[in-house]
């Protein structure tokens, strides 16, 4: 068995518990509440900054050269072709600026850069992996099963179940199981627990946006 269908396996009750959020659901439906949807994508451009960063660091540290260059794209990606998207949704939704990072993002990004800076190369990736591939499965989730005409959500969610965004998880998901392959038994238990702690990282964050968590003080 592969690192990655290991991994997977080890995050198929946290994906469960994603799909039957309130977030996703309404996501899904189009019902979400705007102040919500605001909420996460002000969140979310701030993450895709430090996401981006993080994943420059690994490129450097990345041993292959076309390891390196895949993820100096990926983190192309997040900054410029990602936040393309999120100009569009501040536009359309009436989103003046990114505001402060809040709890759940503050958490998120602080974990992701200091295992990019810290930890081997390949426990970062395996640590960045569940942005990639719980995105693009959520993605496809709501491709397969809600088509509402009038989802005023429907750009992300074709952005994230779309075939280049596909492309790039597979890539990712390759290079994850190529590091693991030549990787010790410890550093293959320690990406298996990034990965686990970033999936429920990516749940806190989708939750944090439904119930508007922001600092208490």
């Amino acid at each position: 068995m592969k690192w990655s269908e290991q991994a997977w396996q080890s995050i198929e009750e946290i994906y469960s518990f994603i799909l039957q959020m309130p977030f996703i659901k309404e996501l899904s439906s189009g019902k979400l509440p705007k102040n919500k949807f605001q909420f996460y994508m002000m969140q979310d451009a701030l993450y895709l900054e430090h996401f981006g960063r993080a994943l420059a660091v690994i490129g450097a540290k990345a041993e292959g050269i076309n390891d390196a260059l895949a993820y100096m794209r990926f983190a192309e990606n997040a900054i410029v072709v990602e936040k393309a998207l999120h100009e569009f949704y501040f536009s359309d939704f009436g989103i003046v600026n990114e505001g402060n990072i809040q709890p759940a993002c503050h958490h998120y990004i602080h974990f992701l850069k200091s295992s990019a800076a810290f930890e081997g190369a390949e426990i970062a990736m395996a640590a960045t992996l569940p942005c990639f591939w719980i995105y693009k499965n959520v993605g496809d989730h709501i491709l397969a099963n809600h088509r509402p005409a009038d989802n005023p959500y429907q750009k992300w969610v074709q952005t994230y179940g779309g075939e280049d965004f596909a492309l790039a998880v597979k890539n990712a998901i390759a290079i994850c199981d190529r590091a693991a392959e030549n990787a010790t038994a410890s550093a293959r238990k320690k990406m298996t627990e990034a990965f686990i702690t970033a999936s429920r990282m990516e749940y806190e964050f989708w939750n944090a946006a439904y119930e508007l968590k922001t600092w208490e003080s």
